[in-house]
């Protein structure tokens, strides 16, 4: 996709243009682990088309209480990750495969959506959302990729067709730069399927985040 030709949504305050906006979320407590490398690999993408980004890797991600509905705010990370969330045209989330399923940690902050749950556009309702999993071997990777899928629909949002399922033995990130041609075009297009659905609908969505969203839990 040529990045000239990506489209920036009215801005929902302010009624100006303003750039697509995609959420990263993925990684481990591990610095440079390679979900959070191939996260990075594919935020790169949607900047390269024209969108501004937010990361939130495993060192951030670490830092968010086991999430609880009832305890009031999960402090500063939980409350920029919900306001990252909120004006978010896109999400990509990267997540290792532990034991066949998705890291606690990336579901924790995946959990943090209910306090969006009373927004006009509630959790992850309308906004475009890409998937990718790391695993040692392709079992963990593939029934990984299945579980995030069916969690991203009860969040209401809408997975990109194409996820990226790599297989770590096979695919190593030194540097961030992705060993794999193959891979690289993986994570490319997840990036390339964000942006371009989150181009269709966000001009339609704009009208329903203008104003204040739902209060706190």
């Amino acid at each position: 996709m040529d990045a000239a030709a990506t489209a920036a949504p009215p801005d929902r305050a302010e009624g100006v243009v303003r750039p697509l906006h995609v959420v990263g979320i993925g990684g481990t407590v591990r610095p440079g682990s390679s979900s959070e490398q191939a996260l990075r690999t594919a935020m790169r993408r949607a900047e390269a088309l024209g969108a501004t980004t937010r990361v939130f890797t495993g060192a951030e991600l670490a830092q968010l209480p086991m999430y609880a509905p009832e305890s009031g705010s999960g402090g500063p990370v939980a409350e920029e990750l919900v306001a990252e969330l909120r004006r978010a045209d896109g999400v990509i989330v990267a997540s290792p495969g532990y034991h066949g399923s998705l890291s606690g940690l990336v579901k924790n902050a995946l959990d943090y959506t209910e306090d969006m749950r009373a927004d006009r556009l509630p959790y992850l309702a309308d906004r475009s959302v890409g998937l990718i999993v790391t695993a040692y071997g392709w079992q963990a990777s593939v029934t990984t990729l299945t579980a995030l899928r069916a969690i991203v629909h009860a969040l209401r949002g809408w997975v990109t067709p194409y996820g990226a399922a790599i297989n770590s033995a096979q695919c190593s990130f030194a540097d961030g730069a992705c060993s794999d041609q193959r891979v690289l075009e993986q994570l490319h297009t997840v990036a390339d399927e964000v942006v371009r659905f989150a181009e269709l609908v966000s001009a339609r969505r704009a009208p329903a985040l203008l104003g204040p969203q739902g209060g706190p839990r």
